[in-house]
């Protein structure tokens, strides 16, 4: 076989790609070692083996039987590639002359070396040592110098790194002066700058009090004009008015007189022609609202209106309204209404009720509340209001059990969402079970003051309902866990209870595993929670919303009863020592109420992250513990309630400075001081604030300091003592940080004076609410600064400011013409003829002549009473209010 060494090299790849080799050498062997009789089967049966086998599997013993293999150890995978001669890397002859040559070339070298190096004697020893002895004489010098620079080195970064430290330090002080230098120019500047804001805040506020005053003096010798004149007559005299609300557009002129009452667009309407055509658009007639001018109006001109704008009214409200059969049948006329509120109407009947529903069948939103419809107008529901959404029939008790079943009539209610049951104490559980039927898809669901209702109705309500979502029972006393576990098929969002006595903290187990969703809890008056139920709530994702107020055992609430029910008493009547400690060793023995325990395992979850609303009030076990757990967790918080919390100090109410989100607080009834009311002022956000019956504020905490020159501080925290005036080193500016206060009560703080009223009228010009109650050294002078300045005014409450006089009311209608409630309670020099005229230009009036009952703490002249002179009131005893009088044309709030 000729040798391919020299063969194209395309069909050397062919072999050794295809195996030949290998293949041939199997064969071979097996045909030079088995010898078969046949040589052509035996390789046509040995190839189709090697195809079942595979090419890659192929060795060269492949085709001998097992029985004639020989035993010998196998050296090489092939020989057949040398025999082809397709291996480039074998050993040739030519290769092997070269590396014996090689070889034997490299050992002569290495052993004649060997034999010249010892045959050959040394003969230059003495310069080969002299050579040696330089070499190591110059190593040693090398050394020395290398040790000796060493120590050099080291010395001179040792200088170098103090001429640095010493350059950095001067650098340093150069840097510390300049600042110092700038500071002290900008300081001076600043405080130059902060006492003219001041002169100017203080000059505006004594041109705006002159001016205020002039115009008092004038309209004291001007003879008053009555209101119902005052706007023509203006108009008379004025001519063109500076501003002429017809030139608007027509859009901007609809939201103006969107927000009038009906009373107030009629007289609108009576000014001019402009004005008339203006009040006569379409828009400012979807809606009309009876019930605010139900004393003044009569059935005739509610029928004349409703038929002029039957098309276009979709909002009818004749809540309270006293109207004739004929009169509501008008209600049908309009065709389009949407919504209707009949409620508190005694005149309403089921007839009356047929003729509203056979021409209004679009209504969505129906309000029968504390009327006397009965079965009959419940058989209308489902036939003539396909489409009704909302239904109340709160306190509705002439309809029965079988009145409820009348609501699967037909197609049924089976739209309603909300439905509102309230006090409807004659529906029984198959009552429910009705409604269950013909209501599934009722997803709000309102059932207070409800003794009658048990767990059981619950179940029944729950097994068809299954949409619900919100519930509110306030004052459903025998509502227990159960009913909880009743509604676990239910996606609940929202859950209201109030005044229960039953529920423990295993409904609140309920809540974190079957409403994991669950954004508002409304838990209030349930006496047997405790920190395992915060404990239970802490893993909920979705909670805003908490509110536990009044969660405390009956000898903690006869326990706070000296401070609740007397507000000036409890200071006089507190417990005495050993009765208040065998009270806490009974609650010890009966288990931790809400404390700090349960609300830092409740902060701890992720529902501290999305809570907005917290209100604890009454919850006497937190300390201040509590409020640093908040500032760490609660980054959105909004509304916070602390009332009564009597451990909380001025150390835990600093904390509540770093809550930046925070725009609502009441700390009523803690231990707050002068020191932690300047803390709060550090907040800048605050917008509702609380401190009634804080006993240890007073007006220096709240007033504006008065500092002399140098003692004017613009810094937010205390000035070097050298700077301040020595008398007012623990003034605390808290109204001057306040500046967007809208909502303030600091009732009951007898301590108080006309400093902090004339201090907010200064600062905190944008209050809405004002409640002063119980502050008996309030004067007239400081209620006409208030009146000239705040007129943003819409709740005030003076009850129990004995020093107060006529003249204030005066002051009152003059600057604050946006006041809406006004309470005067015990207020015995202001006479009645003086408070019959203010309810005229209020909503909501309360006034009393009598002298302050004894828990008030002071007497008719504001001296406060001795312990002697206060009697205790009795347990059943009620506090009743007479001679109010509130306006005979508004709506009572």
């Amino acid at each position: 076989m000729a040798s391919l060494r020299t063969a194209d090299s395309r069909l050397r790849s062919y072999f050794k790609e295809n195996y030949i080799p290998q293949v041939c050498e199997a064969l071979l062997c097996g045909l030079l070692i088995t010898c078969p009789e046949d040589p052509l089967k035996y390789l046509q049966k040995m190839i189709i083996t090697i195809m079942e086998s595979g090419l890659e599997s192929l060795l060269w013993d492949m085709c001998i039987d097992p029985s004639m293999k020989p035993k010998i150890r196998r050296l090489s995978e092939t020989y057949m590639e040398q025999l082809f001669g397709l291996d480039d890397q074998l050993m040739t002859p030519e290769l092997m002359i070269k590396a014996c040559t090689f070889y034997t070339g490299h050992l002569v070298k290495t052993h004649f070396c060997i034999w010249r190096d010892i045959a050959i004697p040394l003969i230059n020893e003495e310069n080969i040592l002299a050579e040696k002895m330089e070499k190591a004489i110059e190593y040693d010098n090398f050394r020395l110098q290398k040790y000796v620079f060493r120590l050099w080195h080291s010395y001179a970064a040792g200088q170098k790194k103090l001429l640095t430290e010493a350059l950095l330090r001067i650098r340093k002080m150069c840097h510390h002066y300049k600042l110092i230098i700038t500071l002290t120019k900008w300081r001076d500047k600043a405080r130059y700058e902060y006492k003219k804001r001041e002169d100017e805040l203080m000059l505006k506020h004594e041109l705006q009090l002159r001016k205020w005053r002039s115009k008092v003096k004038v309209a004291a010798k001007e003879e008053p004009i009555p209101p119902e004149h005052s706007l023509s007559k203006a108009s008379l005299l004025g001519g063109i008015p500076e501003c002429d609300i017809s030139l608007l557009p027509e859009r901007a002129v609809s939201q103006i007189f969107y927000y009038l009452t009906l009373r107030e667009l009629v007289i609108c309407g009576q000014v001019c022609h402009s004005w008339m055509l203006m009040t006569q658009a379409s828009s400012l007639w979807n809606s009309i609202d009876f019930s605010k001018v139900k004393n003044i109006i009569t059935d005739k001109y509610i029928v004349s209106t409703l038929q002029r704008w039957r098309l276009n009214v979709l909002r009818l409200n004749f809540r309270g309204c006293l109207l004739r059969s004929k009169t509501l049948r008008s209600v049908s006329l309009c065709r389009n209404l949407q919504e209707l509120n009949v409620s508190d109407c005694p005149t309403l009947t089921d007839e009356s009720m047929r003729y509203i529903s056979e021409g209004c069948a679009g209504v969505l939103y129906l309000n029968l509340s504390n009327t006397t419809v009965t079965n009959r107008t419940m058989r209308l529901l489902p036939r003539y209001f396909p489409n009704l959404q909302n239904l109340s029939l709160a306190y509705c008790r002439k309809f029965t059990d079988k009145g409820l079943r009348y609501l699967n009539l037909g197609n049924g209610c089976h739209k309603l969402i909300y439905l509102d049951l309230s006090g409807c104490t004659q529906i029984s559980v198959q009552g429910f079970r009705n409604i269950a039927n013909s209501c599934t898809g009722i997803m709000h669901l309102t059932i207070n003051d409800m003794p009658t209702l048990t767990d059981n109705c619950v179940k029944a309500l729950a097994e068809k309902c299954t949409r619900i979502t919100s519930i509110v029972f306030i004052g459903a006393p025998h509502i227990s866990d159960c009913a909880f576990k009743a509604l676990s098929t239910c996606n609940l969002r929202k859950i209201r209870f109030e005044g229960n006595k039953r529920i423990t903290d295993a409904c609140f187990k309920y809540i974190h595993k079957n409403y994991p969703n669950i954004n508002h809890i409304y838990m209030v008056d349930c006496k047997r929670i405790t920190d395992g139920s915060l404990m239970s709530l802490s893993p909920l994702k979705q909670l805003t919303v908490l509110n536990l107020a009044n969660c405390i055992r009956e000898r903690e609430r006869e326990r706070e009863r000296g401070r609740d029910t007397g507000r000036g008493r409890s200071r006089l009547h507190a417990g005495s020592p050993t009765r208040d400690s065998i009270l806490e060793l009974q609650d010890h023995a009966l288990g931790q109420r809400i404390g700090d325990v349960g609300l830092k395992q409740f902060l701890d979850g992720p529902v501290s992250t999305r809570i907005r609303e917290l209100n604890l009030s009454n919850c006497i076990h937190l300390s201040d513990a509590s409020i640093v757990k908040l500032s760490e967790r609660c980054s959105n918080l909004n509304y916070l309630s602390l009332r009564n919390c009597e451990y909380l100090t001025d150390l835990g109410i600093e904390h509540i400075v770093y809550i930046f989100s925070l725009v609502s607080v009441d700390l009523s009834g803690t231990n707050i001081s002068n020191e932690g009311l300047m803390s709060l002022s550090r907040h800048k956000k605050l917008k509702e604030l609380s401190l009634s019956e804080c006993y240890k504020i007073t007006d220096v905490g709240i007033q504006v300091p008065r500092l002399t020159l140098l003692g004017k501080v613009f810094f937010s925290v205390p000035p070097p003592a050298q700077l301040l005036s020595p008398k007012r080193d623990e003034t605390k500016a808290f109204c001057k940080g306040s500046l967007i206060l809208e909502h303030l009560d600091v009732s009951y703080c007898p301590q108080l004076s006309d400093e902090i009223i004339k201090a907010l009228a200064i600062y905190c010009i944008y209050l809405t609410s004002l409640s002063i109650a119980g502050c008996p050294k309030i004067t007239d002078s400081a209620m006409e600064m208030l009146s000239a300045k705040c007129h943003y005014l819409h709740i005030l409450d003076i009850s129990g400011c004995v020093l107060l006089t006529d003249q204030m009311l005066e002051d009152l209608q003059m600057g604050c013409k946006q006041l809406r409630i006004l309470k005067m309670q015990y207020c015995r020099l202001i006479s009645k003829e003086a408070a019959r005229r203010m309810s005229s230009m209020v909503q909501q009036q309360e006034y009393n002549p009598n002298d302050p009952p004894l828990w008030f703490g002071y007497d008719y002249e504001g001296k406060p009473l001795t312990k002697q002179e206060i009697t205790p009131l009795k347990e059943d005893e009620e506090i009743t209010v007479t001679d109010s009088i509130y306006s005979g044309e508004e709506e009572v709030v």
